[in-house]
């Protein structure tokens, strides 16, 4: 029996896409992880190929003990939301792991056009902290254990990390095919 996500997707969450599509695909992901950093590439062929039918969302699953830095960057994350640059710092940070040392955040952060003050002091003060570990608790409920973990239209995917596959798993989700490119 595979998991089902436990917490809805909301307006606190980061989403591209439109809000009313079919599809909705979530990941649970880590900055510092290899294995999500290649997960980054497929689902931007994934997110391309569908778009305007797909609704993309990213949560936070920072493993900590294995990665030390996906705190840090999970909540550079977040202090670029709090200036409407999420997903641009997310990219970001997926194109530059594993360099994600504090001085190189500030340095992508100045890339992005963000208020460098601003962007330091919130890292400085964990002020997002909590949205991450509730993020974290999230995925924990819903049965993840490691990163990424993605679930279509609330159900846990398990298969493997091809563009190709993925896409499909993603049409069978609605029950029928796409024309194929």
């Amino acid at each position: 029996m595979s998991s089902r996500l436990r917490v809805p997707v909301s307006e606190r969450d980061h989403v591209r896409g439109p809000a009313n599509a079919a599809m909705t695909l979530v990941e649970y992901g880590d900055y510092e992880c290899p294995a999500c950093r290649q997960a980054f590439r497929v689902l931007r062929d994934v997110e391309d190929r569908f778009r305007g039918e797909l609704r993309f969302v990213y949560r936070h699953f920072p493993l900590t003990e294995v990665h030390p830095l996906a705190m840090i960057a999970a909540e550079a994350a977040e202090a670029a939301a709090s200036q409407g640059r999420f997903w641009a710092m997310h990219d970001t940070l997926f194109d530059n792991a594993p360099e994600l040392e504090p001085e190189q955040l500030i340095a992508y952060a100045g890339e992005l056009d963000l208020d460098i003050d601003a962007f330091a002091a919130d890292l400085g003060a964990q002020r997002y902290r909590q949205v991450i570990r509730e993020h974290f608790m999230g995925g924990v409920r819903s049965g993840v254990n490691g990163t990424p973990c993605l679930f279509i239209n609330d159900a846990r995917y398990d298969g493997p990390l091809d563009a190709t596959l993925l896409a499909r798993a993603l049409e069978d989700s609605l029950g029928h095919r796409y024309a194929q490119p």
